[in-house]
């Protein structure tokens, strides 16, 4: 997909659209009646009546219920095998039953419509004794464009509750601005606006979808997110069309607070005495997962002495190391020699080697030398290219606009 698209997207959404007047010559006396389909159903020729499946219920039973015989469940189950297995129905979900009565009133089930979730459904069709059919369906989702704004009292989390947003939204803006904010860093008053598109089916909320741009303020500072797609790539990028995407993740991990810091004299922990402690130290409970600060190759991974079991990735610059120690085990599929992408689990975070409690001891090396993680410049991955610039500036101008105006 070419981020044009998207760009054309903004036009129309901006511009709206017309209908055209059917000329008076066209215009007959005659009503139209559309139908009343529920399900691609004519509801208007049944009786209709809706149910939810209870804890244990099958979809045989629902059935006995409504005079349909064993022969034609067993022939409607084989029928559905390969599109939906008749126990592959979760209690909760609700169904809905079409029912005609035929010139003596004797009632038979037509239809039943079981709803996997909130946009797909199944129907059953119930022809006769020796007819039966399994369609699949899903409802139409329509999109409304949002703009919500909200302020940090406490975590990301909460303003995204407070606020009623979806809450995958919290996890996309950490996805977005991970190497630009420290999220457990945050403080009270920092505040965000996003735009994004919210998915509905008829009035509930099913989902979000595009998210059009951002602005986060955080620490006195303001970081702007734009989405584009450069080579193939949906990325995000600040206003100058700098790639939010950094050489290094600000984290390895998901930490709940730093416990020691990099310093050439700390007292250890241990062996009471004063030496070097050339990383960071992120306090997390054991079992937390552990990812790849940036691209690489595993260098190292086994036992060292103090810092336990331990992996070393050397980075595509080749003059950066990374080392993650005390860890609990690794990842399925990592060991010296492999490759790695930037943010792919690599391990575990434990307490192995000389350690008082589970936490990841996070080390960087320059050319041989320890360096502070929490210091070191983040450089950006490619910015947008010349070819792509004007592109860029209308997408970044239009979410500017939109934002502004709301």
């Amino acid at each position: 997909m070419k981020f044009a698209a998207l760009g054309v997207a903004w036009i129309a959404w901006g511009c709206g659209s017309g209908n055209t007047a059917a000329s008076d010559d066209a215009e007959t006396e005659e009503e139209i009646v559309e139908q009343n389909l529920l399900y691609g159903i004519p509801a208007d020729d049944y009786r209709i009546e809706h149910g939810e499946i209870a804890p244990g219920e099958t979809m045989g039973r629902i059935l006995n219920r409504y005079g349909v015989g064993a022969a034609t469940v067993d022939r409607l189950d084989r029928a559905a095998k390969t599109d939906f297995p008749l126990d592959g129905i979760r209690a909760g979900n609700p169904y809905t039953v079409f029912i005609h009565e035929d010139s003596l009133n004797t009632p038979h089930l037509d239809y039943l419509v079981y709803e996997r979730n909130a946009s797909q459904y199944v129907v059953f069709g119930l022809h006769s004794v020796d007819s039966v059919s399994v369609t699949l369906g899903e409802k139409p989702v329509s999109v409304r464009r949002q703009k919500k704004q909200a302020t940090i009292d406490s975590s990301l989390w909460g303003a995204i509750m407070r606020e009623q947003m979806p809450y995958a939204l919290a996890a996309e803006l950490e996805e977005i601005y991970q190497w630009s904010i420290d999220f457990f860093g945050l403080q009270k008053g920092d505040n965000f606006t996003i735009i994004y598109d919210q998915q509905f089916v008829d009035s509930t909320e099913v989902g979000h979808g595009t998210i059009w741009g951002a602005r986060f303020e955080h620490g006195g500072k303001t970081y702007y997110a734009v989405p584009f797609v450069q080579d193939g790539k949906l990325s995000y990028w600040d206003e100058q069309g700098n790639s939010l995407r950094k050489n290094l993740l600000k984290a390895p991990l998901k930490y709940s607070r730093i416990s020691s810091r990099f310093s050439n004299g700390r007292m250890h922990p241990i062996l009471r005495i004063r030496r070097p402690h050339h990383g960071v130290d992120y306090a997390a409970p054991s079992g937390t997962p552990v990812v790849a600060v940036g691209d690489g190759v595993v260098i190292f991974k086994g036992y060292a002495g103090g810092g336990g079991n331990t992996l070393k990735i050397k980075h595509n610059s080749g003059s950066l190391v990374s080392g993650y120690l005390h860890l609990k085990g690794y990842a399925k599929g990592i060991a010296k020699g492999t490759r790695v992408r930037q943010g792919q689990l690599i391990g575990y975070v434990g307490s192995t080697g000389l350690s008082t409690g589970p936490h990841l001891d996070f080390r960087l090396w320059r050319n041989g030398t320890p360096i502070d993680p929490l210091k070191v410049p983040q450089e950006p991955a490619e910015p947008i290219t010349k070819e792509n610039r004007a592109t860029f500036e209308f997408v970044r101008d239009r979410i500017a606009a939109e934002r502004e105006q709301w």
